[in-house]
């Protein structure tokens, strides 16, 4: 099944929860507003001339511009990449910012790229798609293979063809050219944050919980040295080079400045026990973060995993399948629409701040996000118990009525 099927799938699932007077405009949700595909030539550092295929969907724009990640990565195609900027649309309604969907793509592995082909394609990506894109009517930011750099070289092409300078045109910038404080770390916080807020309403005492972690860049990291922070003991951590394991809790900032002098990879980290890379799900513990790649838990692991807690940090992580499975386990899941949205909340911070030449420090970031994902948890959270469906539905629910409300409100042009 392909990603926008998905998608469309978790949409027949909401449907039933609408109100009549909404569930007719359902349609406007299954159909992306517009679809961009453009041919990229770039000239390599050979003299040959190559074509690369790149995209941008805008899915919905009923609440506000456009705002979503640009990835560079061979499996790039457009159905992907509508699923992602419909996801986006759902995300940002769901944490009330005044946003639609959008997302990009281009077909290429960056890592076969020098430094200097991966500006002229990024430049080449960003003048073709540069009808469409700018601060008051699509946001790009970083995504898979993408990164800051990439995006003031956006944020110059954009500029140059405007003839002054717009930081605002994209996010995930760099601190220097109008980037925001706070916003690598952000996408980690925010799956403490509502995974704090979750577990009180479960009844279960954050200092005491016993968590794993798979994944430890970025977003599996940050949570776990939060975690950590506040009294949880981190039992295990995986990634793609291993699997560590201490019943005691692993000592989150040394294994955090191992990483680091270790090439990124956590093997070999001496205060812990590497285990097989399958025992990961069987671990007793009561909170469990992915934080790595989509569709890894299964049906099987849904059935059998010891937990009471499962915050998203990844994109689309559970199967559809096995949510059904975990929820009749009463196992409760915080999905990755609310979990992982501490990235695009800061991202709409620093939109604002380039909107108004202001910056704030980062405390105050913090301070801003935690209200609005704490805000968005509590709502999802009502939702679900007015109509006794999973934290996933009534974040869809909620989204699906917002989004819908601001359609029939404007109305269609030209009428």
């Amino acid at each position: 099944s392909t990603a926008w099927n998905n998608y469309l799938q978790q949409l027949k699932r909401v449907e039933p929860f609408l109100d009549e007077s909404i569930r007719d405009r359902l349609d406007f949700l299954r159909h992306p507003k517009r679809s961009l595909i453009v041919d990229i030539p770039v000239e390599m550092d050979d003299g040959s001339i190559q074509h690369f295929e790149g995209f941008r969907v805008q899915h919905s724009l009923a609440r506000g511009p456009g705002k979503g990640g640009v990835r560079f990565h061979p499996n790039v195609d457009l159905n992907e990449v509508m699923a992602l900027s419909a996801w986006m649309t759902i995300k940002c309604a769901a944490l009330n910012l005044p946003f639609g969907g959008a997302k990009g793509g281009v077909r290429v592995d960056p890592s076969k790229l020098s430094k200097r082909e991966l500006e002229r394609l990024t430049r080449r990506y960003a003048a073709e798609i540069n009808l469409i894109i700018g601060p008051q009517k699509d946001i790009p930011a970083p995504d898979v293979g993408t990164t800051p750099q990439i995006m003031a070289w956006m944020m110059d092409t954009f500029s140059m063809n405007a003839g002054n300078t717009i930081t605002g045109v994209v996010t995930g910038k760099p601190v220097h050219l109008g980037g925001s404080l706070g916003r690598a770390r952000a996408t980690g916080r925010g799956v403490f944050v509502t995974g704090s807020e979750v577990a009180k309403n479960i009844g279960l005492d954050v200092k005491t919980a016993k968590v794993c972690v798979q994944g430890f860049g970025n977003v599996g990291s940050e949570a776990a040295l939060l975690f950590h922070e506040h009294g949880s003991k981190v039992v295990c951590v995986q990634d793609h080079s291993a699997t560590l394991y201490q019943e005691n809790g692993i000592d989150i900032p040394k294994l955090m400045a191992y990483q680091q002098q270790n090439k990124g990879s956590i093997q070999g980290f001496s205060s812990s026990d590497e285990i097989e890379k399958d025992q990961f799900w069987n671990i007793a513990a009561e909170i469990f973060i992915p934080a790595a790649l989509e569709n890894v838990i299964t049906e099987e692991i849904a059935r059998n995993i010891q937990t009471k807690l499962i915050l998203e940090g990844a994109n689309g992580p559970t199967l559809a399948s096995a949510e059904d499975i975990l929820m009749s386990r009463d196992i409760t899941v915080v999905p990755d629409v609310i979990c992982n949205a501490g990235g695009v909340t800061v991202s709409y911070f620093e939109w604002v701040q380039d909107l108004a030449s202001y910056f704030w420090t980062e405390d105050e970031i913090n301070q801003r996000m935690d209200k609005i994902m704490r805000e968005a948890i509590s709502d999802v959270w009502q939702k679900a118990s007015q109509n006794q469906c999973s934290l996933r539905t009534a974040a869809y629910i909620l989204a699906c009525e917002r989004i819908l409300i601001a359609r029939i409100e404007r109305g269609i042009y030209p009428g």
